[in-house]
């Protein structure tokens, strides 16, 4: 029996397919769970129970990972120990602010002769 275009199957198509169901299938079991959490704990409004809903994705810290160093520092403008010099913001003025400083004149809708 002779195949034809039609007769072959493209596995990576149908196993990414089969990832997106999954996920999808995934997704809903967790956002029902939440639902169903969310109901019986009695949340107060609506605006908590959705709350519920979007967060469920969200994992809870483990011990290790609270008191982990952190690799980055969360504001790089923060010294990360006293030796180290803060860097120093540097203020560059826009082009209308040095020509009212370059003419000694704020009025900016005078025109130039």
């Amino acid at each position: 029996m002779a195949s034809s275009q039609r007769d072959v199957i493209d596995f990576s198509a149908l196993e990414k397919d089969l990832r997106a169901s999954v996920e999808a299938e995934r997704k809903y079991q967790r956002e029902n769970n939440a639902k169903l959490r969310a109901v019986q704990q009695g949340v107060a409004s609506y605006q908590q129970f959705r709350d519920l809903v979007l967060t469920s994705h969200l994992t809870p810290l483990h011990k290790k990972e609270k008191n982990a160093r952190k690799q980055a520092p969360w504001n790089p403008l923060v010294a990360p120990d006293k030796n180290t010099p803060v860097p120093q913001e540097q203020h560059i003025p826009d082009q209308h602010q040095q020509n009212i400083h370059q003419t000694g004149n704020n009025n900016s809708t005078t025109d130039p002769q």
